[in-house]
This record gives C-alpha cells, sequence and structure tokens, in this order.
C-alpha cells in the first residue's frame, strides 16, 4: 500500500491534482444545458423569467458536493457506502439507499435520451433519417470500446477536451447572439432576476434536478476523488496532528477542484438558458418531444451566426452529449458495482475483480441505454424522467451531508479547536432549505393538480 503524500503547497501543486471536477463538469455540461434548459427556456410561460433559478440551482450545490468529497477523502468511503451509515430504517441497507436505487434505475433513461440527441444531429446533418438506429447502436458500441478499454487517465483527458470545445462554442454563440435581432437586453436580465415563478413548475424542476451537479453528479464525485488517489493520500484516519494536516490540504485540493468546475458549468448553462430564452422564446419556438426537437435547438446557433451555425452547434452538441455519454456512464458504472456491494449481492474480491465488473457494468449499460431510447424514441422526454429523479434526490443528498458534518465533526476542525457551526456548515444548511423547499413545492403543484 502507497504511504500517504502532503497536499501541495502552492497553485502549480494543485492544479496538478485537479481533474474529478472535469469528469463532474462533462457529465453536466450535456443534457441539462443542451436540452433541459433551452426545454425550459423555451417554455410561453417561462422566457427569462427563471435565470435566477437556473443560477441558484447551480451555486447552492456546490456545498453539499464538497461536504460529501469531505467525508469520503477523510474516511475512504464512497457515497453509497456512506448513506448506508444513515440512521433510520434499515431492510438490508439504509433507507437512504432505497431512494438512491430509485434514482439510479432513472439515470440510464437520460442516457438514452443524448444517445437520441446525437442521432437526431448526425440525421440532421445529411444522414439517412431510416437509419437513426443506427447512430444510436453505434454511440453504444463506441461508448462499450472507449471505456472497456481504458482508465481515469482516459475519462478524464477525454471529459477535458470535450467540455472546452463545449464551453468555447457555447461562449461564441452568446456573443454573436448581440448583434443579431435577438440581442439580450438589461431589461430581460432584470426580468430574469426577480424571482419569479411559473404556473407551470414540472419541466423546471426536472431541469433543477439536473443542471448544475445533479444528484447523480453529487454522489458518484466522490468516486473520482477516490480514484484521483486524494483519500490513499491523507492516509487511515487515526486523530494525529499529520493526519489532520494532511487531511486539510487534500480537502483544500478538493474544494479548489470543486468550485473551478462549478464556475465553468455555471457559465455554461447561463449561457445556454439566455440563448434559449432570447432566440426559441423570443419567436415562440416551444421544445417538445419528436423529430424536430434538434432542428429547434439548432436555432440558437443559426439565428444567431447564420447557416454556419449549424454545423458549429452540430459538431459541438455532438461532442457535449458524447462527453456526457461518456462520462455519466463511467460514473453510473462505478456506482452500479458499489450499489451491488452495498446490497451484499456481490463484492470484488481484490482491484483486479473491480476492474473488470467495472468494464462489465459500463458496457451493460451502454447496451441498455440504447435498448430503452430505440424503445421511447423520445429526447426530451427520457432527459426529463432523469431530472425528476435526481430533483426528488436532491434533498436527501442535502440532508446526508449536514449529518456527516455533525456527526463526524472532528473531521471538520483540527484536534484542539472548538467545532462551531462555522459559514460552511451556514451555507450547507441554506443548500439543504432550497433543495428541500423545491421539492416540495413541486410536490405540492403535483398533488393539486390530481385534486383539481
Amino acid at each position: 500500500m502507497s504511504q500517504p503524500l502532503p497536499p501541495p503547497s502552492d497553485w502549480r501543486g494543485t492544479l496538478r491534482y485537479l481533474g474529478p471536477g472535469l469528469i463532474i463538469t462533462a457529465s453536466i455540461v450535456g443534457s441539462g444545458e443542451l436540452i433541459a434548459t433551452p426545454t425550459v427556456a423555451s417554455d410561453p410561460d417561462i422566457g427569462f423569467k427563471l435565470l435566477w433559478f437556473i443560477i441558484l440551482g447551480c451555486l447552492i450545490k456546490v456545498f453539499v458536493q464538497i461536504e460529501l468529497g469531505r467525508y469520503a477523502i477523510s474516511r475512504g468511503k464512497t457515497t453509497i457506502e456512506a448513506m448506508d451509515e444513515m440512521p433510520g430504517p434499515r431492510l438490508r441497507v439504509s433507507w437512504l439507499v432505497w431512494i438512491w436505487l430509485f434514482m439510479f434505475i432513472a439515470l440510464p433513461f437520460q442516457v438514452a435520451g443524448m444517445y437520441g440527441g446525437i442521432a437526431k444531429m448526425v440525421t440532421l446533418a445529411g444522414a439517412p433519417a431510416d437509419l437513426e438506429w443506427l447512430w444510436v447502436v453505434g454511440v453504444g458500441v463506441l461508448t462499450s470500446a472507449l471505456l472497456v478499454s481504458g482508465r481515469y487517465k482516459l475519462v478524464q483527458n477525454a471529459s477535458t477536451v470535450m467540455v472546452v470545445l463545449f464551453t468555447a462554442f457555447t461562449l461564441f454563440a452568446l456573443i454573436t447572439v448581440q448583434k443579431t435581432a435577438f440581442a439580450i437586453t438589461g431589461a430581460n436580465i432584470a426580468e430574469g432576476l426577480s424571482f419569479q415563478m411559473p404556473p407551470n413548475f414540472t419541466v423546471a424542476f426536472a431541469a433543477f434536478g439536473i443542471i448544475g451537479v445533479g444528484a447523480s453528479e453529487l454522489i458518484y464525485y466522490p468516486f473520482w476523488c477516490l480514484e484521483k488517489g486524494y483519500a490513499r493520500n491523507v492516509g487511515t484516519f487515526d486523530r494525529s496532528k499529520e493526519w489532520f494536516g494532511r487531511a486539510r490540504g487534500w480537502v483544500r485540493v478538493m474544494s479548489t477542484d470543486a468550485w473551478l468546475s462549478m464556475v465553468v458549468y455555471t457559465g455554461a448553462t447561463v449561457a445556454f438558458y439566455l440563448l434559449g430564452a432570447a432566440v426559441l422564446h423570443g419567436q415562440g419556438i416551444k421544445i417538445e418531444d419528436g423529430n424536430d426537437v434538434i432542428n429547434h435547438l439548432s436555432r440558437m446557433y443559426t439565428d444567431s451566426y447564420g447557416q454556419a451555425g449549424l454545423m458549429i452547434f452540430l459538431m459541438g452538441g455532438a461532442c457535449v452529449l458524447f462527453s456526457t455519454v461518456f462520462a455519466a456512464t463511467a460514473s453510473n458504472a462505478r456506482l452500479l458495482v458499489n450499489g451491488l456491494s452495498v446490497y451484499r449481492l456481490k463484492t470484488a474480491r481484490d482491484e483486479e475483480e473491480q476492474a473488470k465488473l467495472i468494464k462489465i457494468a459500463c458496457a451493460g449499460l451502454a447496451f441498455f441505454s440504447m435498448i430503452i431510447y430505440l424503445a421511447f424514441k423520445k429526447v426530451v422526454f427520457l432527459v426529463l424522467v432523469g431530472g425528476v429523479a435526481q430533483g426528488i434526490m436532491l434533498p436527501f443528498l442535502a440532508i446526508a451531508a449536514l449529518y456527516f458534518r455533525f456527526k463526524h465533526r472532528e473531521l471538520a476542525t483540527p484536534p484542539g479547536k472548538e467545532w462551531k457551526f462555522g459559514v460552511g456548515t451556514g451555507f450547507l444548511a441554506i443548500a439543504m432549505l432550497c433543495m428541500a423547499a423545491v421539492g416540495i413545492y413541486q410536490a405540492v403543484k403535483e398533488i393539486r393538480g390530481v385534486l383539481d
């Protein structure tokens, strides 16, 4: 077993150890930004009105992300293993792990929607429409082949390239739209920050579940932190002064990673929301399922800088969606293997078997998502299924994160100092309350709809 390492002492060293946030960003900057966010903005009753909600959805989750990462680094446990420690009813596993299972079942549906999005982009580029199934199969086979042959480094490097490309395409479109009839004004921004709520909140709730750090990303971010080696460098928890020094240092590296990724995905999310509100809502184009969904989304580019924007959108959109499919499948495979262990259904004997199980899970999940899309063939619906499930999971994750901070207060403060309800804990509590408020609001809306 390798020896613990001290954390880097300068920004250059810190930069060298960043990476998990890039994978998470690649998972985030995809279906949420490219499909769900413009879908919300294009709604006739919404437009710019929910800009504040989109920004809030990106910002508040990072506090939960950091807390779950901190616990994983200090204890060397995955999020699912940590959730299994929650007090309350148990049936083989904790009640919270059962809620996670409900959410996890919905994740391949969200990935399936992205399969369809890529296939429709290929079709829009000129490929025969009756061969859409072939492009879906191709995405599944390519995803499986890359993930089965690669490890962490491949996922990190590929995700980094795709995120950079997507961010560049999006910012370019946002800048260019200011030279068109759909230019965004100060009045539009003021409307977006006026804290209004739309009559129909369901789509916005689904988007809240997947924009920024969704529940699935919150759960598997610690997996990538562990695979990056943060916990290994901290060493086994022994309450020594040296351990606390290493733990605080590596948690600081992880926090830097999380905040930098938050800046990237928040900027991309806001840019896509503004483009959707300006171009789509401005022309009364509502994103709905059907063969025109990708064509309508492309209007954010073609109406910004001409017909040449179509190919830029298709190239950038394909990179975005495939980066999400790639990173999400790799992450979901790790969740599945770890979940099987927590449920005591299958536990790897060693690292070699663990790697083998992950590869099998990657191939299996890619195939499953492919089948789901071919069965439903509804891009928006499939993406929003995952969004709703993640939205339901969010407040429970925030509660768990706050519980870990109170329960294991010795991990938050070095020995000899009194643990206090500090700024980090306060923001974590606010995040929990915001996520719970959104969930309760949506539940009340649904109940009233049924009663009416």
